[in-house]
């Protein structure tokens, strides 16, 4: 009775090991993978927090948390079943995904770069005019729905890039860290994204309160009287720290939007120069990579790892523009075209008389 009651706990200790390990290597490649999308979740954070704009400070948070679960519904519901059944049925198919993904990526940050250097005044008369009609809530719904649409995008990239990266793995493993990946990174990006859109009422908060002892930073309401010695002497503090957050904000989302760009041409570069070594076409990403070696090896030693990474990051990008120039050009010249002269079509075609009224 006793041996087989060892044994039991031995098999369960087997099995608890084998759980553990398996704990680990999900958190593993659930880590490697998300570094592997680090550029896709800067963009993530960089594009999201524009949407809580222009509406009333209560309204913001509420807004940041229906968008977050859009794009958990987008990862959870959606696409990791998608990805899961692309892996078990086509799995050639990932990185022509991946690529596809990437010229995406490279056409929307080759947008906004245009848009900075030749700012097209029929995008702010649209938003405005858009932003001009109907009621708060309506507006709301409306901004909520273009956030979860456009992180759908996004999040397919990232959930790419996760499964290409745990693509030798067993169906279990992946579809964990998939799901592992889709809930750390959306708790990541939102909770980041919410930071930054109270990062401004914080500081008002914090600029205004003289007496930050005694009302605990502004979340309770101070006691009367006068302020104390420590009271004054944290508000020295205090007081231009709020005050920074208010006038630096504005020029951190605007550094923000900047890194997304860039975010978005390296990445996309990357993915699709990543894709052309797959298909056997390796003298683009061999020259991008002894390209940034030898300008890493230039710097002192200490630097090599980081200036390799940027070079390479900076080429991936000039060669993310270049695709982006590409696709603009298609969509600008052929393919929008096509389509305004197929809606006129539509448009012109006669309606059927019914013979009524004859």
């Amino acid at each position: 009775m006793a041996s087989g009651l060892f044994a039991l706990l031995d098999d369960v200790a087997a099995i608890a090991k084998v759980a553990a390990a398996s704990i680990d290597d999900v958190a593993a490649q659930a880590g490697k993978a998300g570094v592997k999308a680090a550029g896709v979740v800067i963009d993530d954070a960089a594009v999201t927090p524009r949407y809580a704009v222009g509406f009333a400070a209560s309204r913001e948070l509420p807004i940041i948390w229906r968008i977050a679960m859009g794009s958990l519904r987008n990862k959870l519901i959606f696409l990791l079943p998608g990805a899961l059944v692309l892996a078990l049925v086509a799995p050639w198919a990932i990185t022509p995904l991946l690529m596809a993904g990437g010229a995406f990526l490279c056409f929307e940050g080759t947008e906004k770069v245009l848009e900075l250097v030749l700012p097209h005044e029929a995008h702010g008369s649209h938003d405005s005019e858009a932003d001009a009609v109907g009621d708060p809530a309506t507006l709301e719904r409306q901004k909520i729905a273009g956030a979860v649409n456009t992180d759908f995008i996004l999040s397919a990239e990232i959930m790419a890039i996760t499964l290409a990266g745990v693509s030798d793995q067993s169906f279990w493993t992946q579809a964990a860290v998939l799901a592992v990946v889709g809930i750390g990174i959306t708790a990541a990006v939102y909770g980041v994204v919410a930071l930054i859109v109270k990062a401004d009422d914080l500081g008002v908060a914090l600029a205004a309160n003289l007496r930050p002892v005694a009302s605990v930073l502004g979340l309770r309401r101070p006691v009367e009287g006068e302020a104390g010695g420590s009271d004054r002497a944290l508000a020295r503090v205090t007081q231009p720290l709020g005050r920074g957050l208010v006038v630096g904000m504005p020029h951190t989302l605007s550094l923000l939007a900047v890194v997304g760009t860039a975010a978005m041409l390296w990445v996309g570069g990357g993915i699709i120069i990543h894709g052309l070594e797959t298909f056997g076409f390796t003298t683009l990403g061999h020259g991008v990579h002894a390209i940034a070696v030898a300008a890493a090896h230039i710097l002192p030693a200490w630097l090599t790892p980081i200036a390799e990474w940027l070079v390479g990051a900076a080429l991936s990008a000039v060669f993310g523009l270049v695709v982006g120039a590409a696709a603009v050009f298609v969509m600008q010249r052929l393919v929008g075209p096509l389509i305004r002269l197929f809606r006129g079509k539509s448009a012109a075609k006669p309606v059927p008389d019914s013979g009524q009224g004859h």
